[in-house]
Formats: structure tokens, C-alpha cells, sequence
């Protein structure tokens, strides 16, 4: 950042610094002072194409499907006239349509980029998520084909290998053959391991400075500033329902869904680590001022979002790491834990494939399960702690119970009863851009139970 302001200091008009400044700001999450350069560099060249690559995807970012996509049209558009590769929107504006359950245009846009290049990874993973992959169904079993010649082409690389190895995981277990699918998804859990160090060494010592740090914290001392905005976290192990909880949730007509927001962990990073060590007096500290230092970032960040309601979702699963500070410094919102069967939980952890850097333990068996484990422990200590404060949630009874858990927790959240919360793969108001996004489309269903 420093770097590129210098740069516009001696040249304000560098279009490539303005773009490469904005892009930093947008990575550190300074969403409001990336937009308006993004708007500047656009004012000033409206062919720039970069701008509208990395202005959409703030706008993605931001939940702001709709000018996302408008944004990468835009830059489509100046690809065309240009005879520039189109490639980069093409990928983007499928990602956007299937977030939105646009599956006719994201179907479109994605045969569009295979016309160009046949063997486009990000298309073919696409297409994998969208497919339910049968014996009977021609196109599928084409897709498969077409997948395998490309995982024995020596031109990818290991990660992307690993896509595809993930994509014939899943083709395979649609297809009810175990033994093959195993073969795949081992063999893509083999190549991310290559290339993503694992990070379970971290990620176990900052659970275990929760419980120690948090041992002998009064969680019932909340602070007294905060916002009037109701947050609704929903955390828990990945691949334990969340998505399925907030698409539920987000389609109360009073409640707006976030999504997977990186928010809270960055504040908390931000103001309470030193060198990666938590440190307890800055927690007492910012307990007891008079401003609600945790609270103003978290609005801040998403004060850009463009939404009415007074109540939203946080989806981010790990977010189970920081109730403590959820309970210290959002003392109206609400926690809901999402929990699932340890063995189904775990192996649909490996069955699929996490691009945060966050998530790299989880290519490795006994990675996910130390990670389990170490969870649970964490867990088991916030509720000893504070458990009115959480709801659980077990998918198994929201799976075979829908309506009566469904209306738990809706009571627990504080919210009348609504008919859209029944229907929630009707809806499609919550964008989602998670691997669980084609089952959290679906009705629920009790076929991901012990099987």
C-alpha cells in the first residue's frame, strides 16, 4: 500500500497503481476506500478491463450479486470488442449465477467457456457441483469421460489435478460406486496435501488459548455499547449443516444473510494477537472501555453491504473458535452451534475441496479428526461456560424433524414463525458460494446420514 500511494504521489494518473491500491485495500478489508478507486479508475478509462474483474469481485464479496454481475458484463463486453481473453468474467459470471440458483444461465455460461477451451478447470468443477451424475443420464456420464482424459493429461498441474480428482469423487458417489470414489477423492486429498501446508499445529494451539485464556474470564460481563443490529452467528465443524442453517434462517422476511464473513476473525486477529499469541489483558481491557472497539470494526466492515433488516447471518463455521468475544462484545446476538454425526462430519470434510487457506488441515484423515476432536474439547468448555447462550442444532433431527426444529430455532433466535423458513430452497435471496451450495438448494433431505 505504501508502495503504490508513493507511486501516485509522483503520478496520479497510474491506473496500474490506482488498481494494484485498491486491490490491497479490498485485502485487508478496506471495502469503502477500494470502491472508491475502483469508481475513480473507471470514471477515468472506461475500457480499463482490470477494474472490472476486481470491482466485481468486491461487489461478490460484498453480496452484491447483482452489480457483480453487471460489473463483469461490463468487462465481457470490453473483452469481446477487444479480441481480449474472455475467460476470467466468463468463470466469474457462472460462479455468480449458481450462487443465485440461476442454474439455466450458469449451465449458458459455462458451455460458453468450454467452447473456448474444453479443458477449463474452474468449468468442469462448475459443472460437477450442478450435475447429479447417473448411469441413465448421458450427459453426465459424458462429463465423467471428458473429466478422466483430462486427469491423465500431463499439462495440469497438482492443484488442478486436484479439482478434478475431487469432481470424480463426487460423480462417483452419485453414481453408488464407493470403491472408485474413494480412489478419486484419496488422490485429490493426495495432491492439495502437495501444495497446501497443513495448518493444524496452529489451529489446535489457538483452541487450546481459548480454554486457558477464557478459564478464568467473566463471560457474563458484556460490554454496554453495542449495535442495535441482532447478529445471528452459525458456527460449528464445516460440513455440519451451516449452509443449511442460514439458507433457513435468511429466508425470514425480517433477516438478511450474510454469508461466510471473514469479519469477526479479522478483528479479533487484529486487536487481541501479539506475534500469534492472544493476549488476555487487551481482552480485559476492551471489556471494560467505554467504546466497543470489537463491535464498531464488525459494523464497519459491513456497513457496505446493502441491506435494510435489522437482524443477519454470519455463517462462518470456524467462528466457534471466538464465542467467548461473541458473548463479550455482541451480547444481542445469537449463537447457533450446528452439529453433526463425528464420522459422517469427517468424511464429508474429505470428500470435499476447501480453497481457504484456513481449511488446510483438511486434506489429511488424521488432520480432520484432530481437528474434530480438538473442537468438540472446545465446545464442551463454551458450554460450561455460558450455555444459555447456545443453541445446538443436530443435523441429524433437523434432517428427520424438520418443522419442530426449524420452529426451535426460530424461537431461540427471537423471531415469529415464517412460512419462507419451511421453504428455503425455494428461495434464493441468500447467495451461497460454498461447497455445500448444491444440497443447501435442495429440500432437506436425511440421504447425508450415515451413509
Amino acid at each position: 500500500i505504501n508502495f503504490f500511494e508513493s507511486d501516485l504521489k509522483a503520478d496520479n494518473t497510474n491506473i496500474a497503481a490506482m488498481n494494484n491500491l485498491a486491490n490491497s485495500l479490498k485485502n485487508i478489508e478496506q471495502y469503502f476506500k477500494a470502491e472508491q478507486i475502483y469508481k475513480k479508475i473507471i470514471k477515468m478509462n472506461p475500457d480499463y478491463i482490470n477494474a472490472y474483474n476486481n470491482y466485481g469481485n468486491l461487489k461478490s464479496d460484498m453480496n452484491d450479486t447483482e452489480n457483480a454481475i453487471k460489473l463483469f458484463e461490463q468487462g465481457l463486453n470490453i473483452a469481446e470488442e477487444k479480441n481480449i481473453n474472455p475467460l476470467v468474467f466468463l468463470n466469474h459470471l457462472a460462479l455468480e449465477f449458481q450462487s443465485i440458483n440461476k442454474i439455466t444461465e450458469t449451465k449458458e455460461t459455462v458451455n460458453k467457456i468450454l467452447k473456448i477451451n474444453p479443458k477449463n478447470i474452474g468449468a468442469h468443477q462448475i459443472l460437477s457441483s450442478i450435475y447429479k451424475y447417473s448411469l441413465t443420464n448421458k450427459e453426465t456420464m459424458t462429463h465423467v469421460s471428458e473429466m478422466k482424459k483430462i486427469l491423465s493429461d500431463n499439462d495440469f498441474e497438482d492443484d488442478q489435478k486436484g479439482i478434478i480428482s475431487f469432481a470424480l469423487g463426487k460423480a462417483y458417489d452419485d453414481l453408488k460406486d464407493p470403491e472408485t470414489a474413494i480412489k478419486f477423492l484419496s488422490a485429490g486429498n493426495e495432491f492439495m496435501q502437495k501444495i497446501k501446508k497443513s495448518n493444524i499445529t496452529e489451529e489446535i494451539k489457538i483452541i487450546n488459548e481459548m480454554k486457558m485464556i477464557f478459564e478464568n474470564i467473566n463471560l457474563n460481563i458484556s460490554h454496554k455499547s453495542f449495535s442495535n443490529k441482532k447478529i445471528i452467528f452459525i458456527c460449528g465443524m464445516p460440513r455440519s449443516g451451516t449452509t443449511l442453517v442460514e439458507q433457513i434462517i435468511s429466508s425470514h422476511k425480517k433477516v438478511y444473510g450474510a454469508g461466510e464473513l471473514p469479519f469477526l476473525s479479522s478483528v479479533v486477529h487484529n486487536n487481541f494477537f501479539n506475534d500469534s499469541k492472544l493476549d488476555k489483558q487487551k481482552i480485559a481491557k476492551h471489556q471494560n472501555s467505554l467504546s466497543n472497539l470489537v463491535n464498531d470494526q464488525y459494523f464497519e466492515n459491513i456497513s457496505l453491504f446493502n441491506f435494510d433488516e435489522n437482524v443477519l447471518t454470519d455463517k462462518a463455521p470456524l467462528n466457534f473458535k471466538w464465542i467467548g468475544f461473541i458473548k463479550i462484545f455482541f451480547p444481542n446476538s445469537k449463537i447457533i452451534h450446528c452439529n453433526r454425526d463425528p464420522k459422517d462430519n469427517c468424511l464429508s470434510i474429505y470428500k470435499n475441496n476447501f480453497s481457504s487457506p484456513k481449511m488446510n488441515w483438511a486434506f489429511n484423515q488424521k488432520d480432520i479428526s484432530n481437528y474434530h476432536n480438538n473442537y468438540n474439547s472446545l465446545m464442551r468448555f463454551w458450554y460450561s461456560k455460558i450455555p444459555e447462550f447456545i443453541h445446538t442444532i443436530e443435523y441429524e433431527k433437523l434432517v428427520s424433524d424438520k418443522k419442530n426444529e426449524i420452529e426451535k430455532i426460530l424461537e431461540f433466535c427471537e423471531l415469529e414463525l415464517d412460512d419462507n423458513c419451511f421453504n428455503h430452497h425455494k428461495n434464493s435471496k441468500t447467495p451461497i458460494k460454498t461447497v455445500s451450495i448444491s444440497q443447501a438448494r435442495q429440500a432437506v433431505y436425511s440421504s447425508s446420514v450415515r451413509s
